[in-house]
């Protein structure tokens, strides 16, 4: 996959459409106009210096985001052709900055292999920038062109010689168009880092001139550096990961690292062409099934399984398993609802022989490390039968059933559970006031007793055993890990309240690491919320005002004309203090309530919180604490 595509110039650029539509609708395009959309012209420039390397040209990417929030990104590729484009006759850059699909990228003859996942480029960028200035080092000189909003602002010309080449991109994001114009650094970092991992040997490097903070990302180690990188927080059961790399005809090529932690859940991410797959694929399906085979037949071949046992599942093999998977392919194509599944055939097949063989071997050369892998999937295995009948005791019974339901939940009478709410509250106390408040009709209230079970350290058996876990499930009726069924949930919104003090926010974090370790879909499709209840009411002259910070506090005060002796200020300390009126004004009610919907943006990320929030290491999750103690507003210190 590394051979260079040795001709790129004018020839190379197809041009497909205009850019019109590009300011019209850019949601078409980026995606969004929001901080997502923002910070993805960035990617989308990035992409094109990627592609450069992919096509073995370019080793070194700078970005810098300066202090008015405009970007340059620079790199040491090829250059674009600077040549006048054979259709358009007009300097062929102008024509790739200002012509929808113009670029190397369509029909495979520039680069083999492209990223991007929209695969437009340059030109919206520049179409959704209000200024936007490209200029290439290329063939002894340098050429410069300057734009508006999409439109051309100078002519393209030579504006002096260098015997360096590259193309460098300077935008600033038109604010007619974003709702805001500020980059966070974190989020560029994030995919950075990501990018530098899977392009080995790619150096790139950020910098922030608004705060003077800069980074390096540059992995000669590849995917075996991602997999290190994201099981830092854990203790693995080997030190080494396992990597596999290989390639078909030239179109196609596969990398996979995989290491063992001493954890219980499996976290795989796959990449096609460096786009984060995150509803999986035909090469995540043919790594799977390539696992489990290899895996069964070294366990019966040297002993470990007898010819009458049953075969290992898929689960048992994976638990505990951090993976990363990236394949490149000329012609990706992308399916499911967010165009993040990848839906070549092909690629299944060719997956799993790659892997099946180098495991094999592997497995083979290291029986040590065989040995650990076969054990922890055996102990799973006997948890997993213990958990059958847990889990049947627990999986969905009919609505009609009564009996099946948690005997603390108080169920809505409305059986549409797109209309249907539970809330999620700790202790009876508050659970009476809900009970009493709410709209019977749609919201249903089930009391959480006693502490959630902190699921990041327990096995799926010990898990179900959870009385508070086992109401859960069964009240929501989905069912639970690889048997959970999202279009049987009872309730399109699962809304946690908890107390808005350090005991609450932990309740809150252990429920969202069960939600997130087995229920992942009530969150990746937006089901789950937090509701905000008030930290103050205050009375005065008759009147009630509730404030859900102390700014609020501050405002309220100033709108009543002050504080003096008629003014009532009380503090909730917890749910229990109010009665059912003032709990259903204040959190219940939606034409006035607050909730907060818990979305994953970074599953890599969500994961790695997790992990350091609720595992077993104790140094990484104060070296979080410390670094994010400042976000942290009304803490009952």
């Amino acid at each position: 996959m590394s051979e260079k595509n040795e001709v790129y110039d004018e020839s190379q650029i197809q041009v497909l459409e205009g850019l019109e539509a590009v300011r019209k609708r850019p949601g078409m395009y980026i995606g969004s106009t929001g901080t997502r959309g923002l910070h993805h012209l960035v990617y989308e420039i990035v992409d094109n210096s990627i592609d450069e390397a992919l096509a073995g040209y370019c080793t070194h990417i700078k970005i810098f985001i300066h202090k008015d929030n405009s970007i340059t990104v620079s790199d040491d590729g090829r250059g674009m052709p600077v040549g006048i484009h054979h259709k358009m006759k007009k300097p062929t850059v102008e024509v790739i900055m200002t012509v929808l699909h113009a670029g190397g990228k369509f029909g495979g003859g520039a680069y083999r292999v492209s990223g991007g996942l929209h695969g437009v480029g340059a030109s919206v960028v520049n179409a959704l920038s209000e200024t936007c200035e490209v200029e290439v080092k290329t063939e002894g000189h340098i050429w410069k062109q300057t734009y508006h909003r999409g439109k051309v602002a100078s002519p393209f010309e030579k504006i002096g010689d260098s015997d360096e080449h590259g193309t460098k991109t300077y935008f600033k994001p038109d604010p007619e168009i974003f709702e805001d114009t500020v980059y966070d650094y974190d989020v560029l970092s994030q995919r950075l880092r990501e990018l530098a991992f899977l392009n080995k040997g790619v150096k790139i490097q950020l910098i922030d001139e608004r705060t003077d903070k800069g980074e390096i990302f540059h992995y000669e180690g590849g995917l075996k550096s991602f997999v290190t990188y994201l099981n830092r927080n854990r203790e693995v059961i080997f030190k080494d990961p396992i990597y596999v790399e290989g390639s078909k005809d030239n179109n196609y090529s596969v990398e996979i690292a995989l290491q063992y932690n001493d954890g219980y859940t499996e976290n795989i991410f796959s990449f096609a062409n460096n786009i984060h797959t995150v509803e999986g694929g035909t090469h995540l399906a043919g790594f799977k099934s390539a696992l489990t085979r290899v895996v069964n037949d070294y366990a019966k071949k040297f002993g470990y399984l007898k010819d009458n046992d049953k075969n290992l599942s898929g689960e048992d093999i994976r638990e505990g398993l951090t993976a990363v998977i990236s394949v490149k392919l000329t012609e990706p194509q992308f399916e499911g609802q967010t165009k993040t599944k990848l839906g070549n055939t092909e690629v299944r097949g060719i997956v799993d022989s790659i892997i099946s063989e180098a495991t094999s071997t592997y497995l083979e050369e290291n029986p040590q490390i065989g040995k650990l892998i076969i054990d922890k999937a055996m102990v799973a295995s006997r948890a997993r039968e213990a958990a059958k009948k847990a889990r049947e005791i627990t999986r969905r019974k009919s609505v009609l059933e009564s009996t099946a339901l948690p005997g603390k939940l108080a169920d809505c009478s409305s059986k549409d559970a797109s209309e249907c709410e539970v809330y999620l509250v700790e202790g009876d106390s508050a659970g009476g006031s809900a009970k009493q408040g709410r709209n019977r009709r749609f919201q249903a209230i089930l009391p959480l007793r006693g502490k959630i079970m902190n699921v990041e350290k327990q096995r799926i058996d010990k898990i179900l055993n959870s009385d508070t876990i086992k109401s859960m499930i069964t009240a929501f009726g989905a069912g639970i890990g690889e048997d959970f069924d999202l279009s049987k949930l009872r309730y399109h919104r699962i809304i946690i309240m908890t107390d808005a003090d350090v005991d609450g926010a932990h309740i809150r974090t252990l429920i969202l690491t069960f939600f997130y370790r087995y229920m992942k879909e009530l969150i990746s499709d937006g089901h789950v919320y937090i509701a905000q209840p008030p930290l103050y009411r205050v009375n005065k002259a008759k009147k009630e005002y509730y404030a859900y910070s102390d700014q609020e506090l501050d405002n309220v005060l100033q709108d009543v004309g002050g504080k003096d002796k008629n003014t009532d200020i009380q503090r909730y300390k917890g749910l229990g203090e109010m009665n059912p009126e003032q709990l259903w004004e204040t959190t219940m009610d939606p034409e006035r309530r607050i909730l907060i919907k818990v979305n994953v943006e970074d599953a890599i990320e969500a994961d790695e919180i997790f992990t350091i929030l609720m595992g077993d290491k104790v140094d990484p999750r104060r070296k979080f604490i410390e670094e994010n103690a400042s976000k942290v507003v009304n803490l009952d210190i």
